[in-house]
């Protein structure tokens, strides 16, 4: 515990992943409890959190079971919203660069809040100490919320009126803010956020967040091939 202590009062990354873990990290209450509420059973929700782990592939999963939809549409909505993790892998494995255990740990324990807390620190050591203390603290609260919920089930009520959706919204909302510097990025976002919107009347949950990614990935990737191309000057 001492030590556990110092790390946080002095690693401003540790404290950052711990307030990402807390508010995250309490709304598998609203998972399980929406788990079992869609039929699935105490141990089938609890081995959802325990094995994907991974928030949005949760939801999709349970929201198409709710909706009358088979195992195996359940599970290709669930895997088509979980193809972020890889590409967020590819990023924690070249900036941490982990090694025998620890890679199938940080595998397991790349989701969006831990990246993104990696991603939002300068210095190397920060970043890995923000991802594992995201990652973990997040993976151990969400397990066990998750359970809370799935075996409290409908004495909770409407999951959605506790805020816990909210207050994960904003943890990652307060990761992202520092990160949009210049008008380029705030340009960038308000479109994303304008796809998004418009998307979710047309397409099932989940999807408009991978759309509007696409944006961004597609703009990116146009930039940067107008640099590439861009002259570099003359008389060089």
């Amino acid at each position: 515990m001492p030590a556990a202590t110092a790390l946080l009062r002095e690693s401003p990354a540790a404290r950052t992943g711990l307030s990402i873990a807390v508010a995250t990290g309490a709304y598998g209450v609203s998972f399980g409890a929406l788990g079992t509420a869609s039929g699935l059973g105490v141990l089938e929700v609890c081995a959802l959190s325990l094995l994907t782990f991974s928030g949005g592939s949760q939801f999709a999963f349970i929201g198409v079971i709710a909706g009358g939809g088979s195992a195996a549409s359940a599970a290709g909505a669930s895997t088509l919203l979980g193809l972020r993790n890889g590409v967020y892998a590819m990023q924690i494995n070249a900036l941490l660069r982990p090694r025998g255990w620890r890679r199938l740990a940080a595998a397991h324990v790349t989701i969006d809040e831990s990246t993104a807390t990696a991603l939002a620190q300068e210095d190397r050591a920060e970043q890995a100490r923000g991802f594992w203390v995201a990652g973990l603290g997040i993976f151990l609260l969400w397990n066990l919320m998750t359970l809370v919920g799935a075996l409290a089930g409908d004495a909770m009520g409407d999951p959605q009126r506790w805020g816990l959706d909210g207050a994960a919204v904003a943890a990652f909302l307060g990761l992202l803010w520092p990160r949009l510097r210049g008008r380029e990025p705030w340009a960038i976002a308000a479109v994303c956020a304008v796809v998004t919107v418009l998307c979710i009347p047309l397409v099932p949950p989940g999807v408009p967040i991978l759309v509007a990614a696409a944006v961004a990935a597609t703009i990116g990737w146009l930039q940067l091939r107008r640099e590439r191309t861009a002259p570099t000057g003359v008389g060089a």
